[in-house]
């Protein structure tokens, strides 16, 4: 090959980010796989927060509980994983947000296929030099070797055998496994093949895994062969780039940097030019901004639990390294705008939410830049208390609530000539990383629940409730008390699949129905079935109770009844929901979108994304507009439409939920229309009064209202009718005097309050009088400390001011008490020490922090005057003791 016609191929060979994710997927769609778009970084899997690999989506698949579309599919996967988060930008691959291309077989092509064309990708498509290209295989897997020697031709040299450790994939102690097959790309091949160590991570770059899943593993461990095998393939996407754009890292790669160069020119520095420690910074905003802008537009926003406090986590990450390379300015928005352009292409609905992600971004930016300043501000304060150290628990919620980085604390603290309890933070962090259920990096395929396993055996129930309560039916299968059975008897607690049933099974936020199930037998007349709830398990309905009397059969006919009365309740507070959501976009704003809900027989709950609160004024005008909408008797049509036809009309699709090419459309012409598979009335004059009960905020970002309707309404005023008459009969007043009755009660206990704690600290203080006497002389220095109970920490003060006053400069006075002799679980401890003392080094803060520590407590003031307080009031003494102690040590 001459040398033109070699830089033509080179020239024409992939190389950008886009380029390479293309060629892939046309690769693979030209063999007969069906390409499929990234699902969304919300996993439909509830064992994981985050989609954390390109198989996640596929896991149903192969479980064998859903059908793939095609035996071959191709996808490129946006992924998130955050386990070695504080990796980022130190290494030269670790990312948070990663795309990994895949080819998957369900059951069809297996290990030659999948090697041939995993080799011809990397050779012919991209170009790989063969020379630089090891394997690895299980090192129990002949078969695999074989076909990369004998069938692709690689050197034996270039193939290395691996352990379980490395090269086995195992779903878990049971389920799926089988042996893995990697290729690695060599940056130093003159090294030669004699000195081939996998593990060196500055030579061998894995950027192919073939995963041959061909076993089952059971609960004794017995390995067995599957009867159709699978391929799951990755291809860190970010990795081939690196490759084949010879970059030294990931980020530097054309899919990350354009976000450095963002970030350096904020900053107006120059990534070429600045030392490692900018350019970590640099990497972990470029990889970071990736990362918040996906959660944002799959419909992650920040919070404080699950992934909305990785997507928090995240956020205050990319502004605190902002701020480590000077820019000192709010910026997320910029970052979140190129991460758009730089992305868009292959995730269009970047542009189409471009305006949410970036509200997000700099409404979660002013809370943090806010909370920010009040966390320096705390650690000031606590530094000018002069305490003996940083406890744990406070560097943690400086870091936890404040987002100030543990780092940080430390090197103002060690300015400050402090310590930082490292041990103690590690112990409140794991507590709050048990809280905040990460997401695991392993994903479980393994069906371990009687349940599961049934359900993959039966077809789908066909639900009938739409249009009747009443059903005769099979009974599928019957689970007793955790276990599968033939028969129920009375007494037993039982699940209950039937081939066809009128219960509505919970979804959509909508619960399940109620009723019971009889005998259709007149010979079993008897039986009885009080169903509780029924719940759905992919396809499959199940119905949950009790048997009441009687006894039942697998194969029985049993005759389905539903509780009327609780679907018409939960029919009206469903359709009450759609209204609501009509309403809040017309009195609030338009572009409210629902976060989820709860339709429940006497309550209904809806949480939307909006970043402030409704006012009264907004609710009063909802509330009154929804009740208008009742009164005007709208009747719903509900057809079942493609949805490309369902979206043209204009139908609401709840953000990150799945739907079938065929859904259902619910419209309250005029009013609303949404992609609903729940049960509603046939007319809004159904639902009789709607009445909402309560706003709040359970997310940054995220409201929730709380409503009934119907005859909830009813028994809610009759509840708070009796309330009121109760007060005007204690108040002997008028319904409309009750609010001024009870402010002037109020300003009456605000005024005893405070002539209390004046009587109280008279009392300290005459008290105190007494104690002159029992002072101590210790050089020149006079010593008085003394146990007063019964007193408020602002008593004691007083009552030691007084004190000191009475023994002069060179006075120390300790008291310490419990305030309330009932609740042996609170202490207060206050130090007063003279002028001539404090001009020796004294500090009273820093001193009563120190003894209240004994009483596992703490606190601080300042050098004259301060208070503690604890939480163990069997130690008093001992602190005092130990107060004692000490100033007569400081003093003598």
């Amino acid at each position: 090959m001459t040398v033109e016609r070699s830089s033509l191929l080179n020239d024409l060979r992939p190389r950008t980010g886009d380029q390479i994710r293309n060629a892939f997927l046309a690769f693979f769609n030209a063999r007969g796989h069906q390409v499929l778009p990234s699902a969304s970084l919300i996993p439909q899997d509830p064992t994981v927060l985050l989609t954390i690999a390109g198989m996640l989506p596929f896991k149903p698949i192969f479980l064998g509980q859903t059908v793939s579309p095609s035996l071959r599919v191709a996808s490129s996967q946006k992924c998130i994983r955050t386990n070695d988060i504080e990796n980022v930008g130190r290494t030269a691959r670790h990312q948070t947000f990663f795309e990994m291309l895949g080819n998957f077989s369900f059951g069809d092509y297996f290990k030659k296929e999948a090697i041939q064309w995993a080799w011809e990708l990397s050779t012919d498509v991209f170009g790989l030099d063969q020379d630089r290209l090891v394997i690895s295989v299980f090192r129990e897997d002949d078969e695999s070797e074989q076909i990369w020697r004998d069938v692709v031709g690689v050197d034996p040299k270039r193939i290395i055998r691996m352990d379980e450790a490395d090269n086995f994939w195992a779903a878990g102690p049971t389920g799926p496994c089988g042996p893995c097959s990697e290729i690695y790309y060599d940056f130093k091949p003159e090294i030669g093949d004699s000195l081939i160590n996998l593990e060196d991570d500055s030579r061998f770059l894995e950027f192919y895994n073939l995963v041959f899943m061909q076993y089952n593993r059971d609960a004794s461990g017995t390995i067995t062969p599957l009867a159709n095998c699978n391929i799951d393939t990755g291809m860190g996407l970010e990795r081939m780039a690196q490759i084949l754009q010879q970059v030294p890292n990931n980020y530097e790669t054309d899919l990350i940097f354009p976000l450095l160069q963002k970030a350096a020119s904020l900053a107006s520095i120059d990534y070429h030019q600045i030392d490692e420690k900018e350019k970590i910074s640099l990497k972990v905003i470029g990889d970071h901004s990736r990362a918040i802008t996906q959660l944002i537009s799959d419909g992650v926003l920040a919070s404080n639990l699950g992934r909305g406090y990785i997507l928090r986590r995240l956020i205050r990450r990319v502004v605190r390294h902002g701020r480590l390379i000077g820019i000192n300015r709010p910026f997320l928005m910029e970052m979140g705008d190129t991460a758009i352009q730089l992305m868009h292409s292959a995730y269009p609905d970047l542009l189409k939410r471009r305006d949410l992600i970036l509200k997000e971004l700099v409404i979660e930016e002013e809370r943090f830049l806010s909370t920010l300043e009040r966390g320096e501000k705390l650690l000031t304060d606590l530094i000018a208390s002069k305490p003996l150290n940083i406890s744990g628990e406070k560097a943690f919620e400086l870091y936890d609530t404040y987002g100030f980085p543990l780092e940080l604390t430390e090197e103002i603290a060690e300015e400050n000539h402090l310590q930082v309890d490292i041990d103690g933070f590690k112990y409140e962090m794991e507590l709050q990383r048990k809280r905040a259920k990460a997401a695991s990096v392993t994903i479980d395929l393994t069906i371990q629940d009687v349940l599961d396993k049934i359900v993959t055996e039966l077809p789908p129930t066909n639900f009938e409730g739409y249009a009747n309560l009443d059903k005769t039916s099979s009974v599928q299968a019957l689970i007793v008390n955790g276990t599968c059975q033939k028969r129920a008897v009375a007494g037993d607690q039982v699940e209950i699949l039937l081939d066809a049933t009128p219960f509505y099974g919970e979804g959509g936020g909508q619960v399940g129905d109620k009723g019971i199930l009889l005998s259709s037998n007149s010979k079993q007349d008897n039986l009885m079935v009080q169903v509780d709830t029924v719940t759905r398990n992919k396809d499959i309905f199940v119905h949950s109770g009790k048997v009441l009397k009687g006894y039942i059969n697998q194969g029985d006919l049993v005759h389905s009844r539903v509780d009327q009365m609780c679907r018409c309740r939960a029919q009206a507070n469903h359709t009450s929901t759609h209204l609501l959501q009509a309403a809040l976009k017309q009195v609030v704003d338009p572009d409210i979108s629902q976060a989820g809900s709860l339709v429940d027989f006497d309550r209904l709950r809806f949480d939307f994304y909006c970043s402030k609160a409704v006012n009264n004024n907004q609710l009063e005008k909802v509330e009154a507009l929804i009740n208008l909408w009742i009164s005007e008797s709208h009747s719903l049509h509900i057809n079942n439409l493609p949805i490309d036809k369902a979206k043209e009309l204009g139908a609401i699709a709840m953000f990150g939920e799945k739907y079938g090419d065929v859904v259902r459309v619910v419209d309250v012409p005029g009013v609303s229309m949404e992609l609903c598979g729940g049960t509603h009335v046939a007319n809004t004059a159904e639902i009789g009064i709607f009445k909402i009960v309560g706003e709040s905020g359970i997310a940054a970002g995220i409201r929730r209202i709380e409503a009934i309707s119907g005859l909830s309404v009813l028994k809610y005023l009759n509840e708070r009718d009796e309330v009121v008459r109760q007060l005007c009969t204690s108040f002997k007043a008028k319904p409309f005097e009750i609010v001024d009755r009870v402010s002037s009660l109020q300003e009456e206990m605000k005024m005893a309050s405070k002539e209390l704690s004046i009587a109280n600290e008279e009392l300290a203080r005459a008290k105190a009088r007494n104690l002159v006497n029992d002072a101590i002389r210790i050089g020149k220095s006079i010593i008085l400390v003394k146990r007063l109970d019964g007193f408020s920490g602002a008593a004691l003060q007083a009552a030691a001011q007084d004190l000191l006053n009475e023994l002069g400069t060179n006075a120390a006075v300790v008291l310490g008490g419990v305030p309330e002799p009932s609740d042996q679980t609170k202490v207060s401890i206050v130090a007063a020490f003279g002028a001539d003392l404090v001009a020796n080094g004294l500090a009273a803060g820093k001193f009563v922090g120190y003894i209240a520590k004994i009483c596992g407590g703490g606190g601080g003031g300042k050098p004259n005057l301060a208070q503690a307080g604890g939480r163990d009031s069997k130690n008093l003494n001992k602190a005092l003791d130990l107060a004692m102690d000490e100033l007569k040590r400081s003093c003598s």
